[in-house]
């Protein structure tokens, strides 16, 4: 299997930093090819803006959307996204490893979205019409290809639970898997999520990554989440609300995900 890394921490050093030299050196023991995109040491911008696209003239008012759709389009992207978005085609799986920062992805991923998912690419493909409202949430260009977050929180597990008081973690990582992965097409995978990062021993990280390494060797058998697809009737279009014999009595996040 193909599998590309999209690696976010600042210190190699750091349990994230071991967990990412981890993954890739079980996955190519278990004889997958590996590709890795380490961002902070690819210095990755992560802002969008002008000077992405040649075609921008200095001092023209940019539109990142339109903008966006030219540059994928004529290849005036700058060469950074389109290796990024070359490298998401090859790979059969992805796996996104990060810290938990502020309720949410560091900012250079939350950058690296932001621009390598270009308008034409990973959003604003397929027809949309009084039945099929764009190809996404299901379908579109990353369809068939699996994805999965590998996570690090600093609370402890009950402070993420249904009561606790970050909210769940399913719910707090919504945005991303539905929005993010799901959106352009990925079957994504339940997060493997590691939690009391600054109480990891030694014992403690033999234990996680034995369960790493299960998670991975499970990479291609493991059940996704069973989101509901947006063009397979369970939506009215073009409002995309559910229909009203969907989960009924369901509302918010849980009600996009079937039973």
């Amino acid at each position: 299997m193909k599998i590309l890394i999209v690696h976010a921490h600042p210190e190699t050093r750091s349990l994230n930093g071991s967990l990412k030299d981890f993954m890739v050196e079980h996955l190519t023991r278990s004889g997958h090819d590996i590709r890795v995109s380490d961002l902070y040491a690819m210095q990755w911008k992560a802002p969008l803006a002008a000077d992405d696209f040649s075609h921008v003239e200095s001092g023209a008012r940019f539109d990142p959307v339109l903008d966006s759709l030219r540059g994928f389009e004529d290849g005036t992207q700058h060469e950074d996204i389109t290796a990024e978005q070359a490298k998401l085609l090859w790979a059969d799986a992805v796996i996104f490893q990060f810290p938990l920062w502020w309720y949410s992805m560091p900012a250079i991923l939350k950058g690296w979205v932001e621009r390598v998912y270009a308008y034409g690419f990973a959003y604003g493909v397929g027809e949309h019409s009084d039945t099929h409202w764009g190809d996404r949430f299901g379908q579109g260009t990353l369809a068939g290809k699996r994805a999965m977050l590998v996570v690090t929180a600093g609370g402890w597990a009950p402070h993420y639970s249904p009561r606790g008081i970050n909210g769940p973690m399913d719910d707090l990582l919504f945005p991303i898997h539905h929005g993010i992965l799901y959106y352009p097409g990925f079957d994504v995978l339940p997060p493997f999520v590691v939690y009391r990062t600054g109480k990891v021993d030694e014992t403690a990280y033999a234990r996680i990554t034995g369960d790493l390494g299960h998670r991975l060797d499970a990479l291609w058998t493991t059940a996704p989440i069973p989101f509901r697809a947006q063009n397979a009737g369970d939506y009215e279009i073009p409002a995309l609300t559910l229909r009203p014999e969907i989960a009924p009595h369901r509302s918010g996040f849980a009600a996009h995900v079937a039973d």
